[in-house]
């Protein structure tokens, strides 16, 4: 993966985008520190799909879906009938 200083890959953004499509991702610095990548859309697609579940997953998994909130036996509040006169 090429590294661009982010004023190098704003100077010569058409490069830097042609370097992406052509070698892949390619990283952008700030000061000397990993900032950004970009990478190619397709790319992209690939990892935003593969980081979801499916619902398929989701449904057979065995971790909690929601965190219930039981209150403890003996303790729940009961509603009173009021009687018609």
């Amino acid at each position: 993966m090429h590294t661009w200083p982010v004023q190098d890959a704003k100077a010569r953004f058409s490069e830097f985008l042609d370097a992406c499509l052509q070698e892949g991702p390619q990283m952008v610095t700030r000061r000397g520190a990993e900032t950004a990548v970009l990478v190619p859309v397709q790319e992209w697609r690939r990892l935003q799909t593969a980081a979801r579940p499916s619902l398929k997953q989701l449904l057979l998994s065995e971790q909690a879906r929601v965190d219930l909130i039981v209150p403890a036996r003996g303790l729940a509040k009961r509603r009173t009938v009021e009687q018609m006169p």
